[in-house]
């Protein structure tokens, strides 16, 4: 299990979700991704994100316009099972 840090301060929506997608893809199941948000709408945009992959997500942190995700990946995210249905 790896953890990795993305540091999206400063990023304004839609882009903290899209490169947390992005930042997802090569992590294996059990590895886990900390993003570092100051955009307000992240707090919805982001475990939006996480529903549609099934992977899981918490809040970490909250203070001031710093927000801190910790995101871990899954088995048979969504994409694997998007992927069967389209064979």
């Amino acid at each position: 299990m790896t953890r990795t840090t993305l540091d999206l301060t400063g990023l304004k929506c839609p882009l903290p979700a899209l490169k947390t997608r992005k930042a997802l893809k090569p992590l294996q199941p059990g590895d886990q991704l900390e993003v570092h948000c100051t955009d307000p709408l992240s707090v919805i945009d982001i475990p939006n994100l996480i529903r549609e992959t099934g992977d899981t997500v918490e809040i970490t942190e909250r203070n001031g316009a710093r927000i801190v995700f910790l995101i871990e990946k899954i088995d048979g995210s969504i994409e694997k099972t998007n992927g069967a249905l389209r064979t």
